[in-house]
């Protein structure tokens, strides 16, 4: 069974080389207005799409040199070379790892004792009050849990 192509329509009304007056925009700059046949517009717009396309091929292709250099160069000693291939693509040459880690805190809580609280659960207490966050910009805390509370 084959299918057909619709065909394209083109409307009556359609002339190519119709002079239009349009608003150019650059940047946060006052407007201009600038005056083109529709067939001149039509190849800037073409030449826009395929630009975008190009552009987002290119940044696919930026990163995953800059991955490669991640990976394979990290423990280079030539940093010179790794620095100038890095601002030649305006890329920043950083590496990222998962870690865990464990911290031991210990605490007093209080409580008073004429209020009625049914049994305390300390463990959710803890659990409830305790946070874990990063004072520096290169550390992100993604997950925490708190394991092994207990009293003395």
């Amino acid at each position: 069974m084959e299918t057909e192509t619709p065909a394209v329509i083109v409307p009556d009304t359609y002339n190519s080389n119709l002079l239009v007056t349009y608003k150019v925009i650059r940047g946060y700059s006052d407007a201009e207005y600038a005056t083109d046949k529709v067939t001149s517009i039509e190849w800037d717009l073409h030449n826009g799409r395929q630009s975008q396309k190009t552009v987002g091929v290119l940044n696919g292709k930026i990163d995953t040199v800059k991955d490669i250099i991640t990976e394979a160069y990290a423990d280079s000693d030539d940093k010179e070379t790794l620095r100038a291939i890095a601002e030649a693509l305006s890329i920043e040459l950083i590496r990222e790892f998962e870690f865990t880690a464990s911290i031991e805190v210990s605490g007093t809580y209080s409580y008073n004792i004429l209020e009625e609280f049914g049994d305390l659960d300390l463990e959710s207490e803890v659990t409830d009050a305790l946070f874990a966050d990063s004072q520096n910009g290169n550390i992100e805390i993604t997950d925490q849990e708190v394991c092994n509370v207990s009293e003395r």
